[in-house]
């Protein structure tokens, strides 16, 4: 069932336990229909943070996240968030790049905070910097809306045989 989510058409189910999101269609996608087959984000993390996947491929995805309702205490953007956006923007990548009948798995996440954001909306953008069989890691860079620097991430995912 397809819907739309913040001007995006999704697909309703989910990656992991459909195996028409994990299976061929992924790895034979373009760039539109990898974005077009995200599933609904509603309950999710996701959501919660206000993330929202502008590009997806293999190689590369782009997501938005404001700064308002994601802040610490202080006021500041809260670095979880921060290290929650980079993880769903290498975890859909990489989820592109698994294949057939392969899902793809967080095992590490680092991130260094750079410089703090008050307001606004950050941008996220995953770089795949090693696409192996087994194991597939990406560099994410989050940036203000002025392009200054706030975030650098690095994960890496497993890729494993798709469960049901």
């Amino acid at each position: 069932m397809r819907s739309s989510l913040a001007g995006v058409d999704v697909v309703v189910g989910g990656f992991a336990g459909n195996p028409s999101l994990t299976g061929a269609n992924l790895s034979a996608m373009t760039d539109t229909d990898a974005l077009a087959a995200v599933p609904s984000t509603v309950g999710t993390l996701i959501e919660r943070l206000g993330i929202e996947l502008t590009e997806l491929s293999a190689n590369r995805a782009v997501a938005t996240m404001p700064v308002e309702g994601n802040t610490q205490p202080y006021g500041l953007l809260h670095g979880g968030a921060s290290a929650a956006l980079a993880e769903t923007l290498g975890s859909y990548a990489a989820q592109v790049h698994a294949g057939p009948g392969r899902a793809a798995v967080g095992i590490e996440i680092s991130a260094t905070h750079h410089r703090a954001a008050r307001s606004g909306v950050v941008t996220g953008t995953a770089t795949a910097i090693h696409l192996g069989n087994r194991l597939a890691t990406y560099q994410v860079v989050v940036e203000d809306d002025g392009g200054r620097l706030l975030c650098t991430a690095r994960l890496t995912c497993m890729v494993i045989e798709a469960r049901d």
